[in-house]
């Protein structure tokens, strides 16, 4: 296999980090540019390539630098955040500068970071063809994204533009991501240390979880396999609800604990279902998922339990 050159943004968060080191692993040369604003340094020990400290909204790579393709996953993903001047600066502004750099300098693939949470309480399965109906600003913020990529995209034939829209993303290189990380390590932290999870009630809600080696896998699908430029989700097409996991790790832990249900503060903008349409994923880059729920929760809690005994 031929060596390429990649870059990726935001390669110290938890989805770019886990890029880094399948290129890595594939035998590529990568570098990451990362300010390190949410990003830990613990989720790249190990890597190998070139770190340029900088935010991509402000600074991009110099002249010595090519890449064959970019992966774009610097964002404010915190929807908690709710300064629309930096949320749009941040995730909009700066992904200007991603592909205006890449045109500047020839580089034909960008894979970028979107989100379900363009949808907001839209109607499931959602699928791309629907209108976006944000319920905040960072969805808002990857709907308007999702629009630059589309113009650009259709100003510059010559290059292929894919937008990934990740669904509930769980997985190995999350541990850093504090409140905002995945209900399967918030829970099971919680159950590890014998209190009963506290889920909203009566548990019912609904999420598309997809686990973290699909996402990858989504993303070399993207990069491998897309013939133009598109925006499609990326899930595993079902939704299972938040007593699901509780089940699942108490079967992984051989625990029995029944969920605490709590009040929901966050009704007003809360979605409620979230499902993937994944048939055009399939077809615009060769994309299914392999890991069920009970699957990705397995594997999880492996890494995690080994985790535990370093």
């Amino acid at each position: 296999m031929t060596q390429k050159k990649f870059l990726v943004t935001g390669g110290a968060g938890f989805v770019g980090s886990n890029i880094a080191f399948e290129l890595q692993n594939q035998g590529h040369s990568v570098t990451i540019i990362d300010d390190f604003s949410s990003g830990n340094f613990k989720n790249l020990i190990g890597f190998k390539g070139d770190i340029i400290t900088a935010n991509v909204f402000e600074e991009m790579p110099g002249e010595n630098y090519y890449f064959d393709a970019i992966f774009h996953e610097a964002a404010i993903t915190d929807t908690n955040i709710h300064d629309q001047k930096l949320m749009m600066e941040m995730n909009v502004e700066a992904f200007k500068n991603v592909l205006y750099y890449a045109a500047e300098r020839g580089i034909k693939r960008v894979v970028y970071a979107s989100s379900a949470a363009t949808y907001g309480n839209g109607e499931c399965p959602m699928n791309v063809a629907q209108t976006p109906k944000p319920e905040n600003i960072y969805g808002f913020s990857k709907a308007i994204m999702d629009n630059v990529a589309r113009e650009f995209a259709a100003a510059n034939r010559d290059m292929v533009i894919v937008g990934l829209r990740y669904f509930n993303v769980y997985g190995p290189g999350e541990y850093y991501k504090g409140k905002t990380s995945s209900m399967m390590y918030q829970l099971y932290n919680q159950m590890k240390q014998g209190y009963r999870p506290k889920i909203f009630k009566m548990g019912e809600q609904e999420r598309d979880f997809v686990y973290i080696k699909d996402v990858i896998k989504a993303n070399m699908c993207a990069l491998n396999n897309a013939k133009e430029s598109c925006v499609v989700n990326v899930g595993t097409g079902i939704s299972r609800n938040f007593n699901d996991i509780v089940k699942c790790l108490n079967n992984e832990l051989g625990l029995n604990l029944a969920p605490d249900y709590i009040d929901n503060p966050f009704t007003r903008f809360y979605q409620l279902k979230t499902q993937a349409d994944i048939a055009l994923t399939t077809e615009k880059i060769g994309y299914t998922p392999d890991y069920t729920l009970e699957k990705g929760i397995a594997d999880y809690v492996k890494v995690l339990e080994a985790r535990q005994v370093k």
